[in-house]
C-alpha cells in the first residue's frame, strides 16, 4: 500500500483537484451557464499560511467572477463561453508581460509546505469532501431550486418571481471562488506557475469532463474531472503495451503528450 501511494501519490491528488474544478464548472451550468473555468495560481506562502492564501485567492476570484459575470451573463450558451474564453486569454497575456508573474518562465519555487505528494491528500481530500457536501446542500435549498429552475426556463422563472441575473452571478462567483481556492493548493502541490496552467486547452479539458461526466449532477463532473486528469496517465501507460499496433501506439503517445 506505501509503495502504491508513493509511485501514484502525484497522480491521485491531482485527480481530486480536477474533481474540484469539475465543480466549479458545474455550478454555473446549474443555471444553464456555459463557462470556462477560471483558475488564478501563485501561492506565495508557507504551510502556516496556506489557509489564508486559499482565502485571498477565493475572494479575489470571486470578485472577478462578479465583475466577469455581471455583464458577460447578458450573454447565454456558447456566447457566454466565448466571452469567458476571451477573459482567460486576456489574464493569460497579461501574465506573460507583467513582471509580478514572472512573465514568460512564470514563477518557480513556491514553497511546500509538504514533501511528498501523498501528505497533500490531508489538504486536498477535505476540501474536496467538503466542496460537494457545500454543493449537496445548495441543490436542496431555495438556491439550488432556483439555480434549476432558470436552468430549465428563464423566463417561466422570471415570471414566478426568480431574479436570473442574481443568481446567474452568483453562481458564477461561487464557482469562481472554487477555482481560486484550488488554485492556490495547486501552485505549491506543482512549485511552480506559468500562463500555460490557464490556457483555453486546460478550460476546454475541465468543461468537457463535466458535459461527459454529467451536467445534471455534482457527482458527474467530480467523476469527470478525476477521470479526464488520470486519462493522459492511463494512456501513456497503454502506448508502451506490446503488441499494440504501431499506429495506434503512436497515436496514444500523440495524445498523452
Amino acid at each position: 500500500m506505501t509503495t502504491f501511494f508513493t509511485t501514484y501519490g502525484f497522480l491521485i491528488v491531482s485527480m481530486l483537484l480536477g474533481a474540484m474544478l469539475g465543480m466549479s464548472l458545474y455550478l454555473p451550468l446549474m443555471t444553464g451557464q456555459l463557462s470556462t473555468v477560471f483558475k488564478p495560481t501563485g501561492g506565495l506562502f508557507p504551510l502556516p499560511l496556506l489557509l489564508v492564501e486559499m482565502i485571498i485567492a477565493g475572494v479575489v476570484s470571486g470578485l472577478l467572477g462578479i465583475l466577469v459575470g455581471i455583464p458577460a451573463l447578458r450573454l447565454s450558451g456558447i456566447y457566454l463561453a466565448i466571452a469567458t474564453i476571451a477573459f482567460v486569454e486576456i489574464l493569460r497575456v497579461l501574465s506573460l508581460n507583467l513582471d509580478i508573474t514572472g512573465g514568460a518562465v512564470g514563477i518557480f519555487g513556491i514553497p511546500q509546505p509538504f514533501g511528498t505528494p501523498i501528505e497533500y491528500l490531508w489538504i486536498v481530500l477535505p476540501l474536496l469532501l467538503v466542496s460537494m457536501a457545500i454543493v449537496y446542500r445548495l441543490e436542496r435549498i431555495r438556491v439550488g431550486r432556483a439555480f434549476a429552475a432558470i436552468r430549465a426556463d428563464e423566463l417561466a422563472a422570471d415570471a414566478i418571481g426568480i431574479n436570473p441575473t442574481f443568481y446567474k452571478v452568483l453562481a458564477f462567483t461561487l464557482g469562481a471562488i472554487l477555482a481560486g481556492v484550488v488554485g492556490a493548493v495547486s501552485a505549491h502541490f506543482l512549485n511552480t506557475w506559468n500562463a500555460r496552467q490557464g490556457t483555453f486547452d486546460a478550460s476546454i479539458i475541465y468543461l468537457t469532463s463535466v458535459l461527459i461526466g454529467g451536467s445534471r449532477t455534482f457527482v458527474g463532473s467530480v467523476l469527470g474531472g478525476m477521470v479526464f486528469t488520470a486519462l493522459p496517465e492511463v494512456l501513456r501507460g497503454m502506448a508502451t503495451i506490446q503488441g499494440l499496433p504501431v499506429w495506434l501506439a503512436q497515436f496514444l503517445r500523440d495524445r498523452s503528450c
